[in-house]
């Protein structure tokens, strides 16, 4: 019988390595603690370690999916802007 592999989440992961980075704790323990293997806490803090500069970064903003989401927005702010200069120019009588 073959055992399904286990998937971890990316908050746990965060939420393990950040305990593994204040080094309040063994690595060890911590494994014990969450019930995973050494190795996994020493990978999930190694990968904090690398990335935490993107955090930082200016370039990135909020992903690849920002550029997608602005497009849409500015495409709506021209609709919306359209709409209005047509409603203010008024119609007929009521003017």
């Amino acid at each position: 019988m073959t055992r399904k592999r286990k998937r971890y989440g990316t908050e746990f992961k965060a939420k393990v390595a950040l305990e593994a980075i204040r080094e309040q704790h063994t690595v060890a323990e911590i494994a014990r603690r969450y019930k995973v293997h050494v190795n996994m806490v020493y990978k999930w803090k190694r990968q904090l370690v690398d990335n935490l500069s993107r955090v930082f970064d200016e370039d990135s903003g909020s992903g690849e999916g920002a550029s997608e989401r602005e497009g849409e927005l500015l495409k709506k702010i021209e609709e919306l802007t359209g709409e209005r200069d047509f409603l203010s120019q008024g119609v007929g009588p009521y003017r």
